[in-house]
């Protein structure tokens, strides 16, 4: 039997995560059955070097400055002519627009599109647009409860076309206690101290709001609580921060320690997980944290607030609202039991339901069920 040929559109390949889902992909789908490509506007990160150690060609085809920018549309066209795909999937706006005019004009059999921001937002003319594209999909794929909410109501994507598949993130590597300790010692926590951390890229504050997550140690501080906050991640936000940190006079509690490719050794010296933004498709992070045993606290917003069970996991708060924030992370920093029960449930609860295995069996019943109806037809 012949491959199945899946081509991937995407906007910038940097380490973020819808990268690493699809890493995912590649990773576990059936190499017997699956044949993968990927087509991309950039390379922005290292984790391209995972993709093509496992044999993936990445064709980067330049940035996308409009969505008929056919320079760019070309160039994904000469792609598919080479790799005649059987199945064409894109993701990111970007990435959608490559999949879904390129799909078209060069018949690919099928077309599938996949919402993976929290468009709160986006502009009447984008949500038109996307509507558009999915006349043109054989399936528009959500990442979140929130986001196929978005597609059936905003966008006013038919109900037939959407599938939920909520993304999944893969287990842990164990980290020793020798290495954690180490760590620490780096960056200068001791066992007195209670590590509050977080993990993302600091590109917009309005999306993430590290600036909140500050305020609100900030706060504990003032009380006397012996707090450590841990900032994994980098960009263009990122000095304004240190300087926020330096303004509340807390500098010396706020530790950045820029991108790392090993994240699950900083998860290790935490001993709380906050993600605080203003708008989440889904919270890839919150799933990695949880999946670590750590107990979170998260801003009730797009897809975050179907993964954490408040009261139970860790708790919701309400984005902007420092205070809220503060009070949550306070809760937890006075009792330590109720710190290990959130843990151990979100343990159970990432690995029932975001699990990078349950992912890509739900992708790849995706793909089966498309090449199948053909078939059938």
């Amino acid at each position: 039997m012949n491959k199945i040929k899946v081509l991937h559109c995407i906007e910038t390949l940097g380490p973020g995560g819808v990268e690493r889902v699809r890493l995912s992909i590649v990773k576990q789908l059936p190499k017997d059955r699956f044949e993968i490509k990927i087509v991309c506007t950039q390379l922005q990160s290292v984790l391209h070097e995972e993709f093509e150690a496992l044999g993936i060609e990445i064709v980067v085809v330049g940035k996308l400055k409009n969505p008929f920018d056919f320079s760019v549309h070309r160039k994904v066209q000469k792609v598919i002519a080479d790799f005649c795909p059987d199945i064409i999937h894109g993701a990111v706006f970007e990435g959608v627009t490559m999949a879904t005019i390129n799909g078209f004009v060069k018949r690919v059999p099928y077309v599938i599109i996949e919402e993976t921001s929290d468009p709160v937002n986006r502009s009447w003319k984008a949500n038109l647009l996307l509507r558009i594209f999915s006349f043109f999909a054989d399936k528009v794929v959500g990442v979140s409860p929130a986001t196929c909410d978005y597609l059936r109501h905003t966008a006013k994507v038919k109900s037939s076309k959407i599938r939920l598949i909520n993304n999944g993130v893969k287990a842990p590597r164990v980290v020793s206690v020798s290495e954690t300790e180490e760590l620490k010692k780096q960056l200068g926590i001791t066992p007195e101290n209670f590590v509050v951390g977080s993990v993302g890229r600091m590109m917009l504050d309005e999306h993430k709001r590290f600036s909140d997550l500050i305020k609100a140690v900030s706060l504990l501080l003032k009380k006397g609580c012996n707090v450590k906050l841990v900032l994994v991640g980098d960009g263009k936000e990122r000095p304004h921060y240190e300087k926020l940190a330096e303004d509340l006079g807390i500098k010396e509690h706020v530790l950045f320690t820029k991108y790392q490719d090993d994240v699950d050794k900083y998860y290790s010296i935490m001993d709380v997980f906050s993600l605080v933004s203003g708008m989440e498709a889904f919270g890839l992070v919150l799933a990695e944290a949880m999946y670590c045993k750590l107990p979170v606290v998260a801003t009730r917003v797009g897809g975050m607030q179907y993964i954490v069970e408040h009261d139970r996991t860790g708790f919701l708060v309400e984005k902007f609202d420092v205070q809220a924030i503060s009070q949550a992370l306070g809760s937890l920093y006075t009792d330590r039991e109720k710190l290990k029960t959130f843990g151990e449930n979100g343990y159970e609860r990432v690995v029932k339901e975001f699990s990078e295995d349950i992912y890509v069996r739900k992708i790849e019943q995706l793909y089966d069920d498309l090449i199948n109806s053909k078939e059938l037809n």
